[in-house]
């Protein structure tokens, strides 16, 4: 029976012991199961573009009342991320992980019951409170058990799973909507909740989150059973020797997490990081919740805004497939930006496609087009986040800037519906183009390069350090290690 060589001294850190593990199988499995629940939550939030006209119709509801039914599960969202946070940096990322996913199934199955539009409202923000949870979570979860050569890469492909979660959505919507209307669709996404009792059983506590809060012996328990499942995984006879000289970064408990993110290096990336999120998912939201809303209006019966919507979203796939490769290879910085600012400029023609009635096509291929950077835009802003904070905030920091773009979320679609009646649909996607314009100034004026670099490597500087050689060593390491398995 294999076993780790040259048993870890007590010295080295968590961080040492994750980054020098190779790639494999179990890594894998974790983004697979983390990324799943990040889809099943996906699903939910993507419903309201399909329902909204339905449910509009059901209720009577004018333009802006459809608007706040659309805004309320952000107004959730803001809330749950900012707690989300919070929890997750004192009592760990997994449990609020897990309770995230059976408020938001719960809730999801309370709208199908909702008998008036103010108690959808209601249970909309509940429902909007367990996602708003989990998004941060998960981002902060899986960036804290990938070396750095793969973290990228992963967490673009799970923000992925969004634009996937969101076509599923659409197909559920498709297929459900004209026959056993918007009730069932939400009955019927309750259902995936149940998948918390695999998390439960695969995904283990973040050992980086464990040391920093002084739980050592615990710690050293999940690091050990996570070392020896790598070395199963992987095949190699022994796991390279991690590096000594990569130390954590003292724990700051008195000061408080949210007070941390706001101290030295963290002020100006708090600021960029909330500009980001605050104009990016305003202007997405307030564009896409009303996608199939609009197409109606326009003279598209109900079934075919619902397909066309499905085509367009389709380009999320692209997307962030191509904005995970550019995150690694090109860096998180310069791909959020020129995601932002080709968002822009195709929500912009996509706008004067339909306010001209234009050729179907043409109106379905600038849709196309904006959701392919809108998508790419999301996988850069979910990978680049969590990097920018160390351990003791990064689950704070990460949870109340996506709290602060929930706000924005809850602006969008309300001020959709109170500017369509005025500058017409002209006016919508103009507002878009700009919120997109806002947010990529933002992080060319103020954003840091975080690509290839040590999660504590960043919060320490946001340079590379001598952490950074470290992981150079324990790569090298990890390479003889497996040259020494091939001749062996």
């Amino acid at each position: 029976m294999p076993t780790v060589a040259n048993p870890t001294p007590t010295r080295v850190c968590a961080a040492a012991r994750l980054e020098r593990l190779p790639f494999s199988r179990y890594h894998r499995t974790l983004f697979i199961v983390i990324a799943l629940a990040f889809f099943f939550d996906s699903v939910d939030l993507g419903t309201m573009t399909f329902v909204l006209g339905s449910i509009k119709q059901e209720f009577g509801l004018s333009s802006a009342m459809a608007g706040l039914v659309a805004s309320a599960s952000f107004f959730g969202m803001v809330l749950g991320a900012a707690v989300a946070g919070l929890l997750a940096d004192r009592f760990g990322r997994r449990p609020v992980f897990q309770w995230s996913m059976v408020l938001w199934g719960v809730a999801s199955y309370l709208c199908s019951t909702a008998h008036d539009v103010n108690t959808l409202i209601a249970y909309r923000v509940i429902l909007g409170i367990g996602m708003g949870m989990e998004f941060p979570v998960a981002q902060a979860l899986l960036s804290e058990f990938v070396p750095t050569a793969s973290r990228g890469r992963l967490i673009a492909l799970m923000d992925g799973f969004w634009p996937l979660g969101f076509i599923s959505a659409g197909i559920v919507s498709y297929f459900v909507l004209p026959h056993f209307g918007w009730r069932t669709v939400f009955a019927l996404l309750a259902i995936p909740a149940v998948f918390v009792l695999v998390v439960r059983r695969i995904v283990p506590e973040s050992p980086r989150w464990l040391e920093h809060r002084g739980h050592a012996a615990r710690a050293e328990e999940v690091l050990a059973q996570i070392e020896a499942k790598v070395l199963r995984a992987s095949g190699l006879a022994v796991l390279p020797t991690p590096s000594t000289v990569i130390a954590p970064l003292a724990q700051r408990h008195a000061r408080g997490a949210f007070n941390e993110i706001w101290s030295g290096i963290y002020r100006r990336r708090t600021i960029m990081v909330w500009t980001l999120w605050f104009f990016a998912l305003l202007g997405f939201y307030g564009l896409t919740s009303w996608l199939g809303a609009l197409m109606q209006q326009s003279g598209i019966t109900v079934t075919k805004s619902v397909l066309y919507t499905v085509l367009i979203s389709s380009a999320g796939i692209p997307g962030f497939l191509c904005a995970a490769w550019l995150v690694e290879r090109w860096g998180r910085k310069p791909t959020c930006v020129a995601s932002l600012v080709g968002g822009a400029a195709m929500a912009y023609l996509y706008g004067q496609a339909l306010l001209y009635q234009a050729d179907i096509a043409l109106v379905i291929g600038a849709g196309f087009a904006m959701q392919f950077f809108l998508f790419g835009m999301w996988a850069a802003l979910y990978t680049y986040t969590p990097e920018l904070y160390g351990t003791g905030a990064r689950a704070t920091g990460s949870g109340f800037a996506s709290a602060i773009g929930r706000v924005g979320s809850l602006i969008g679609p309300y001020v959709v519906g109170v500017v369509l009646p005025i500058f017409g649909q002209s006016g919508v996607f103009t507002l878009g183009a700009l919120s997109f314009v806002v947010a990529a100034i933002a992080v060319a004026a103020l954003g840091i390069e975080t690509k290839g670099q040590p999660l504590e490597a960043i919060a320490s500087s946001g340079t590379v350090t001598a952490m950074a050689t470290a992981t150079s060593h324990g790569e090298s390491a990890q390479a003889n290690g497996a040259t020494r398995h091939e001749i062996g």
